[in-house]
């Protein structure tokens, strides 16, 4: 029941007590302002590296071949290791049900690039069809490289968005123009685009064509694969270490490395990698967590204390209700009613302020690893009631006491 007296009552002794007032909501104010920003940037790493990895596929596994650093099998550390096609066919018809996408690489070196008489600076690639969708690459115009280009070995070449606006800006579309790779002319067939300018610095080119014309024999630089996906990103994870780990094994055999020598063929697994990143972002949000909730433990801490003096300054008072009449529980009901507008009015407060500044500033974020830092707002309206509910446990202890105060002492206090 809405007693207006009451709340005339509680807003005459806030205003009485205007700076304590002031300096008690500040504190919790304060506190849910810190939680709601440093779960906002908890939550806005957790966007940032989920962005990162979208620019690949979310289950690839990359391979590439390094260096031996120890002796195995009678061979000297030191050896550089080559992958193969034959590496690429064989792992690929043994393991058809657990790949999704797969394509070898291959990077053409020693190669100029010419469009008309200007010379371009960029890299070119040797890849199969599928690469399309292991580096999620979205074709603006035009198609990605496919099968047939590779049976006929064509001198085709699928170009970046930033590449054509850079070289071929002034053509409404690249599309069946020539670029010369020291000399031989191929025809632009797509043009695709990447989350970054620097991933859409490639030219695309058949893989067999790569081999062929430029002499690269059976030799490839990278083998990609993206697998399956599963029901649980705790299987994912799983299936892809999995994978990886046989992988590695296979390749090791094949090329005689020792078993503990990671430096040779080094295997790499985006899912992996994320559960990595994920965990740490786990970890900072419990610390954000600690922080936050520590700073609004000394917010209801100070509404107890203010609460506590509150009872102090009007025993006097007290004691004159309590001889007139008034029941132990109106006098709680008193007090508490003062803790809970406190807490909840500062609580709101500084709720709405951090959103707000979340609201404006998140999506202008532009960090590493930092992306679009936002609060769900049930989790942040919970938080809140639960600031309340603490608030009204910090205000009872001081209006029980107000309780049991007795008459005769109450009306004796100065």
């Amino acid at each position: 029941m809405f007693d207006l007296e009451r709340w005339q009552e509680i807003f005459d002794t806030l205003r009485k007590n205007k700076l304590r007032t002031f300096l008690t909501g500040l504190s919790v104010a304060s506190g849910i302002f810190i939680l709601v920003i440093l779960l906002g940037f908890g939550q806005g790493m957790r966007n940032g590296i989920a962005h990162e990895f979208e620019q690949d596929a979310s289950t690839s596994v990359w391979v590439w071949p390094g260096t031996t650093t120890k002796e195995f099998k009678g061979l000297n550390p030191g050896r550089r290791i080559q992958l193969r096609n034959e590496n690429f066919d064989h792992w690929s018809q043994g393991n058809r049900d657990r790949i999704e996408y797969e394509s070898p690489r291959i990077f053409v070196g020693g190669v100029s690039v010419t469009y008309g008489n200007e010379a371009l600076v960029y890299g070119v690639q040797g890849v199969d069809a599928d690469f399309q969708f292991i580096e999620n690459a979205h074709m603006t115009q035009g198609r990605f490289l496919n099968a047939a280009d590779h049976q006929q070995t064509a001198k085709v070449v699928v170009i970046g968005e930033k590449i054509r606006k850079d070289v071929f800006g002034d053509l409404d579309t690249p599309i069946g123009e020539f670029v010369e790779f020291s000399g031989i002319p191929f025809k632009v067939i797509g043009v695709y685009k990447e989350q970054e300018d620097r991933e859409e610095e490639r030219l695309y080119i058949p893989l067999k064509t790569a081999q062929k014309v430029f002499n690269g024999g059976d030799r490839l630089n990278n083998l990609a694969y993206t697998l399956p996906p599963a029901e649980t990103f705790d299987q994912a994870v799983a299936q892809a270490i999995a994978f990886k780990d046989q992988l590695r094994q296979y390749l090791q055999q094949v090329h005689t490395v020792a078993p503990d020598d990671t430096s040779a063929i080094q295997v790499w697994s985006a899912m992996e990698e994320a559960k990595r990143y994920y965990s740490l972002t786990n970890n900072i949000k419990l610390f954000f967590w600690f922080v936050g909730v520590c700073t609004i433990i000394a917010g209801v801490v100070g509404v107890s204390n203010i609460m506590l003096i509150v009872v102090k300054e009007r025993t006097r008072e007290i004691g004159i209700r309590k001889a007139l009449g008034a029941k132990p529980w109106s006098i709680v009901g008193m007090i508490l009613h003062e803790a809970i507008f406190v807490t909840a009015f500062s609580g709101f407060a500084g709720l709405i302020f951090s959103m707000g500044l979340l609201e404006l500033v998140g999506p202008h974020v532009e960090v590493d690893y930092i992306m679009n830092p936002s609060v769900n707002l049930n989790v942040a309206l919970t938080t809140v009631g639960v600031l309340i509910l603490a608030g009204t446990v910090a205000g009872f202890f001081p209006a029980w006491r107000a309780a049991n105060i007795r008459v005769i002492n109450a009306l004796r206090d100065e």
